[in-house]
């Protein structure tokens, strides 16, 4: 090919650059496969949601979020006999408070940019939890000799805090945020877990909670992944923005003292005096509803159908299981 084909054929496409392409039957009938962006948004959207759904990894994510709830369904909806895995499972809801910041830890977690970091946020999550568990009775004592003890009620709340304050915050300062809170939720869940009557006695117990705890975080986080964009911002915040007031009121109810139920008061020879216009049954009150106590701990009324001897407790057949080691 000569030199002046070739300069002729750049000076046609350059002619042809700034023309609009010619539209195909097809594509005349639907302009949205050709500008998308004048298309309806919502039919845009639908699309979009129908197209990621479609996608592999959203399957496989419904499939673990619902592989667990079926477990969690089937746990309360048929009556049958708990095993230590099934109460550990189970215990990690129980906590209430922390389920709520495992969730808003989910949610910063889906919009991380790249799953190392994902990653490393679950990676933090463990590194925190398991040792405290593992080595729960010398840190816990660690802790109290340091005087610490007097203020952990106060590391749930926070943990719920900072996990809704990292929903507030943007790009790398929330993902910052979220590895602080991870690491509070954990320690959190740990003194939880720990000081717990089974805790970290039980092999069973404590590794179904952690588990437990791991498809909290997990399920909503993969899902979230697969829709993950700008739109999620503002219901980040909104859910941010709920954590931080649950918080507040938990941390409030911890300082709010209970209602105490007056008692009726007591005359000098400590009796308690009737309302006027009452009458007692003269049975109760020689011998009261079970008999009097004596000044020596005997019961009067009922010594001729007391039995003799010491009859059996029906606690001896019972055997407590060991729990721990």
């Amino acid at each position: 090919m000569s030199k002046l084909q070739k300069t002729a054929g750049a000076s046609r496409k350059r002619r042809q650059k700034g023309r609009e392409p010619e539209l195909t039957p097809s594509a005349k009938e639907n302009p949205a496969k050709v500008n998308p962006g004048k298309a309806n948004p919502a039919a845009q959207r639908r699309e979009w949601f129908r197209h990621v759904m479609r996608q592999d990894r959203f399957k496989a994510s419904a499939l673990f979020a619902g592989f667990g709830l079926f477990l969690l369904a089937v746990s309360q909806l048929f009556t049958h006999d708990y095993g230590f895995t099934e109460l550990g499972a189970l215990f990690t809801f129980s906590v209430y408070d922390l389920v709520l910041a495992m969730l808003g830890m989910a949610v910063g977690v889906a919009m991380m940019e790249k799953r190392r970091q994902m990653a490393l946020a679950i990676g933090i999550f463990l590194a925190v939890l398991l040792p405290m568990l593992l080595f729960f009775d010398g840190i816990f004592t660690l802790i109290r000799e340091g005087g610490l003890d007097e203020i952990l009620y106060l590391v749930a709340p926070v943990a719920v805090a900072a996990s809704g304050i990292s929903l507030w915050l943007p790009g790398k300062w929330r993902d910052r945020a979220v590895y602080c809170a991870a690491a509070l939720v954990a320690f959190s869940f740990s003194l939880f877990l720990g000081l717990d009557d089974f805790g970290v006695g039980i092999a069973a117990f404590a590794t179904a909670s952690v588990l437990s705890a791991l498809w909290i975080i997990l399920a909503p986080a993969f899902l979230l992944r697969c829709f993950k964009g700008a739109w999620l911002v503002i219901p980040a915040r909104i859910v941010g923005s709920w954590l931080i007031v649950i918080a507040v009121i938990v941390t409030v109810s911890l300082y709010v003292p209970l209602p105490i139920k007056a008692q009726p008061p007591l005359d000098l020879n400590g009796e308690t005096p009737s309302a006027p216009g009452m009458t007692e049954d003269p049975a109760l009150q020689d011998k009261g509803a079970y008999g009097t106590l004596q000044s020596d701990g005997a019961m009067q009324g009922d010594e001729e159908d007391a039995p003799q001897g010491d009859a059996p407790s029906i606690f001896e057949g019972l055997k407590t299981p060991k729990i721990g080691p």
